[in-house]
């Protein structure tokens, strides 16, 4: 059987081991350490603005003090993106608060203003004035951000920027991740680069982000002895995963750039297709084209191809399930369109990895043709 090629497998710089060398010499084996500082020191210098960063274990916690820092508590609403890996709304159920999902917008596949601005209107004409707005650049495709903004700031509502899939990317020449009133990273082992596993919380202020830091390692209070009183959480970055970050963060360009052309090799290979579609950057909007993704006329035909690649020990996915279609979250108030179910059911994620050679690529766009050719 053909070699494995997996949808995003993690690639390594080769100059993460002499970080996580400095770190065993020095014995800094603890969540804290000079690898934790330079690392967030090196995202905040790649995002260029006025922002701080704090380490942590991953972006699902850094959601989860996202929702903290901004207030959310038991009882409280926040619109989620639905069309979104369920880390994103997840954190809002562990505050004890309800999720409400709103659906996309065929642009960018991400949260729909017009959508947006017809939850916050309901919500409020029910008593329930949403306490935030998670915002989803998917795969890597920014979200209208002017649009969301204004709506935000009309009703007097912050956004947490869910940049999980988009580091990277940018709108208007500004870096994703610095959007935001909050903004999250994840540096999970299928991101664009990765710590294998870890994420980063992107603050406004230095007393949000001493705040995260506070929180992520127990809510340890100033005493000689162990003094609580907050509730904490183990969510801070250990210095060994940190340098493996830090190493990461070297080839973090380079990687953008393979994974675009990865992109441009599948749209060369299938520009003669009538029946794969893909999605454009509108004017203004860089990808880093984290996955690339296909749309295929049905349900049934985005099956098959992907059990062809299957087949051939190729792996694909389905774009992401919406949220408000998941069991879990049945009962959630949602505002829909149809544009997130009708992208699930066409949508198909295909190998993307920077480590990709074109010989595997091939592989791919000749097990898609050859469907097609005897179809």
């Amino acid at each position: 059987m053909n070699d494995k090629i997996w949808l995003s497998s993690p690639h390594m710089s080769g100059k993460e081991q002499f970080y996580i060398k400095q770190a065993f010499d020095a014995n800094w084996i603890a969540p804290l350490g000079p690898n934790v500082n330079g690392f967030e020191s090196d995202i905040e210098n790649y995002l260029n603005e006025d922002i701080h960063v704090a380490a942590l274990a991953s972006g699902t916690a850094a959601l989860h003090l996202s929702l903290i820092i901004l207030g959310v508590t038991a009882g409280d609403e926040v619109i989620c993106q639905t069309k979104t890996f369920s880390a994103s709304a997840n954190p809002i159920v562990y505050q004890g608060a309800s999720p409400i999902f709103v659906d996309s917008e065929p642009d960018t596949w991400n949260i729909c203003p017009e959508q947006l601005e017809r939850a916050v209107k309901d919500r409020i004409a029910k008593g329930k004035k949403p306490k935030a707005i998670i915002a989803v650049h998917l795969y890597g495709m920014p979200y209208k951000v002017n649009e969301i903004r204004e709506i935000a700031d009309r009703y007097a509502i912050p956004i947490i920027e869910d940049s999980a899939e988009a580091l990277g990317s940018s709108y208007k020449n500004q870096k994703c991740g610095t959007f935001g009133d909050l903004s999250i990273l994840s540096f999970n082992g299928n991101k664009i680069i990765t710590t294998s596993g870890g994420g980063a919380l992107v603050c406004r202020t230095k007393e949000q982000k001493q705040k995260a830091v506070f929180l992520s390692t127990q809510a340890r209070d100033d005493a000689p002895h162990y003094e609580h009183t907050h509730i904490g959480y183990n969510y801070r970055m250990s210095n060994i995963v940190a340098g493996i970050g830090r190493g990461q963060m070297t080839i973090l360009d380079s990687h953008v750039e393979k994974r675009r052309s990865n992109f441009e090799f599948y749209k060369k290979a299938f520009k003669d297709n009538d029946d794969i579609s893909f999605l454009f950057e509108p004017k203004g909007y860089f990808s880093n084209r984290w996955l690339s993704c296909i749309s295929l006329p049905d349900y049934n035909v985005r099956e098959e191809i992907r059990l062809a690649l299957g087949k051939e020990n190729i792996e694909s996915r389905p774009l992401w399930k919406p949220m408000h279609a998941q069991p879990v979250f049945k009962d959630a108030p949602s505002y829909l369109n149809g544009v997130s179910d009708a992208i699930f059911e066409t949508g198909l994620c295909l190998p993307s990895g920077s480590n990709l050679t074109e010989s595997q690529l091939e592989r791919v766009t000749t097990t898609i043709n050859q469907y097609f050719a005897v179809c």
